[in-house]
C-alpha cells in the first residue's frame, strides 16, 4: 500500500505528540521520583516531592490521557478518519 502525503502528515503528527506527552510522563515518574527528597524542601500544599508521588504523578497521568484522547480525536476528523458521530 502506497502512503499519500496526507497519510504520512498524520502518522508525523500523531508521533510527534505521542513522543512529547512519553517525555512529559517520563520526568513526571522518573525525575520527580528521582529528585523527591530535593523537591520535599518545596513547600506548595506539603512537601512536592511527597505530593507529586502521591497525587500530582496521577492528576498528570490523566491529563495526559485526555489531552492526547482529545487531540487525536480532532485531527481524526481533520483528516477525516474519525469513527462515529461522536463530538
Amino acid at each position: 500500500m502506497q502512503l499519500t502525503q496526507r497519510h504520512v502528515e498524520y502518522w508525523d503528527r500523531n508521533l510527534k505528540i505521542t513522543a512529547i506527552l512519553l517525555a512529559i510522563w517520563f520526568v513526571v515518574t522518573f525525575v520527580f521520583g528521582w529528585y523527591a527528597r530535593e523537591l520535599n524542601e518545596i513547600n506548595i500544599i506539603g512537601p512536592l516531592g511527597f505530593y507529586m508521588g502521591a497525587q500530582g504523578a496521577l492528576i498528570v497521568y490523566v491529563v495526559i490521557i485526555w489531552f492526547y484522547a482529545r487531540y487525536m480525536n480532532n485531527m481524526d476528523k481533520e483528516y477525516g478518519v474519525h469513527e462515529g458521530e461522536d463530538d
